[in-house]
């Protein structure tokens, strides 16, 4: 969710709607009224308009209202228990919303986002009321940098403050980190991608059971982030016990940022206490202090104290908090 006041120079993109469903019962509309339409999947032009409202909306926020996920999700086709909602008004997108239903015991989660431009006149309110209506008022929802406007929204929806996610980040230079320091019999190499794709995927549900996002990726998930411009398997580290890989450490750079990103460490829970967690994060921090990059950042739930406790003791600290909120019933 995202709010804030609209720069002067930026437009909203025009869409062609097709069969919509007119939202009129919460703020005063503006002429000639505002549109829902909820899809399975996108067509291209579509699917064009919502990245570049997106681009538009981060560029006046200073970040993205979608998480990586879910923009993936905008060009992907369909997706079992995913639905996009288009806001248009007057024939031009002003919003979108994305809603995953795919945990069997959490309602389904979403993440919404306003125009810039087209904040302040209910679209955020009108997404949300949509969001609640398709979902029999079971919702999750993000609030990526837990603004004001976002909490407000929250609030007005009748939704309770339910996940705090921080975003750390620490210098890389100097990176002033101990050289790692591998448990007995452990080696570590990189990803190959096509032969260690089942692997890492059994890896990862394990290392991940108890996290519904990281832990439910798929084969297509996996392809999704293969296919993207900042994937490189040199920067993808896998440890093994012998032939099993028994954890791992995935690094992503953000180039135009120039910011290095401790994207994913998993460790299996039978190799777990023995160091091989704090060593492969140790891998990945040189391997992007190696590429000159300043900064390094990761994303880590705040009711996880321990790893909280370790990344803060090497040298991490808050930089921003992602929020999510749900409805009580």
């Amino acid at each position: 969710m995202t709010g804030g006041q609209p720069p002067a120079h930026t437009p909203a993109r025009a869409l062609h709607p097709r069969t919509l469903v007119p939202m009129t019962t919460d703020a005063p509309l503006p002429s000639p009224g505002r549109e829902i339409q909820a899809l399975d999947a996108l067509d291209p032009a579509q699917a064009d308009a919502v990245l570049e409202l997106l681009g538009e909306a981060a560029r006046f926020d200073g970040r993205q209202a979608v998480s990586e996920q879910g923009r993936l999700r905008i060009r992907g086709g369909h997706r079992d228990g995913v639905r996009h909602f288009l806001l248009t008004s007057g024939g031009t997108l002003a919003g979108y919303a994305q809603l995953e239903d795919t945990d069997p015991v959490e309602a389904p989660a979403a993440e919404l986002v306003v125009h810039p431009e087209r904040r302040g006149t209910g679209h955020g309110r009108a997404l949300g009321a949509a969001l609640l209506a398709a979902t029999g008022k079971r919702l999750r929802v993000w609030a990526h940098g837990g603004s004001s406007a976002a909490r407000h929204l929250a609030q007005v929806l009748g939704l309770s403050l339910f996940r705090e996610l921080r975003q750390l980040r620490r210098s890389l230079i100097p990176l002033d980190l101990a050289e790692p320091v591998l448990p007995e019999g452990v080696t570590v190499r990189t990803f190959e991608p096509g032969r260690d794709d089942a692997a890492w995927l059994a890896v990862n549900r394990a290392a991940f059971a108890h996290h519904p996002e990281q832990g439910s990726l798929t084969q297509q998930d996996l392809d999704d982030r293969k296919a993207e411009p900042w994937f490189d398997p040199k920067g993808f580290f896998l440890a093994e016990r012998g032939e099993e890989i028994v954890g791992f450490h995935w690094t992503k750079v953000h180039a135009e940022e120039q910011l290095g990103e401790v994207y994913v460490v998993g460790v299996l829970p039978d190799a777990q206490g023995g160091g091989l967690g704090k060593a492969l994060t140790s891998i990945g921090l040189h391997h992007l202090a190696a590429q000159a990059l300043p900064t390094a950042m990761l994303y880590v739930d705040a009711d996880n104290t321990a790893a909280v406790t370790v990344y803060e003791r090497i040298g991490f600290t808050t930089h921003e908090v992602d929020l999510m909120y749900r409805t009580e019933s």
